[in-house]
């Protein structure tokens, strides 16, 4: 009877390769599903972040026009809010983005443009999201200033 035991348990102990199929296929479709989501989630995540650092960029360089009188030249741009350009004077000694040094890349390591006199504004600051071309939708939309301060002003009622 011992043996009998023995035989039984060796055929119904595992898995068949029918069910391992069947367990990888269900995997790969839920991975499917949450990959597509989180890219998705990501994408977004990036877009925000450009709309944030943009926003901070544009009261920077509001910032230092109240201090020196002026926007930064062409010539000089977004580099001004940290380093002070020649013959400007009474510029923040901090300098105009909380003690950083540098002015950060957008999301999508590309630097930001910065134009005076602005098309949209009196300036422009603008980045040309994902692809770096000109225009766009969604991740490879370009994202300005002018965007950016208008829907948040409209959403605080100004």
């Amino acid at each position: 009877m011992n043996k009998v035991y023995r035989q039984h348990r060796k055929k119904t102990a595992g898995f068949t390769l029918v069910e391992i199929m069947v367990v990888i296929v269900i995997i790969g479709i839920l991975a499917g599903i949450v990959g597509v989501n989180v890219i998705s989630y990501l994408s977004k995540a990036k877009v925000n972040a450009a709309k944030t650092q943009i926003a901070s960029l544009h009261n920077a360089v509001n910032m230092y026009k109240i201090d020196t009188g002026e926007y930064p030249d062409n010539a000089t741009g977004l580099s001004a809010l940290v380093v002070q350009p020649p013959g400007v004077t009474n510029w923040n000694s901090d300098g105009y983005l909380d003690g950083k040094n540098e002015i950060p890349l957008d999301p999508w390591n590309n630097e930001y443009e910065y134009l005076y006199p602005g098309s949209f504004s009196k300036f422009d600051i603008l980045t040309l999201g994902a692809d770096g071309v000109d225009g766009g939708e969604n991740e490879n939309a370009d994202i300005y200033n002018s965007d950016v301060v208008n829907k948040t002003q409209s959403s605080l009622g100004g």
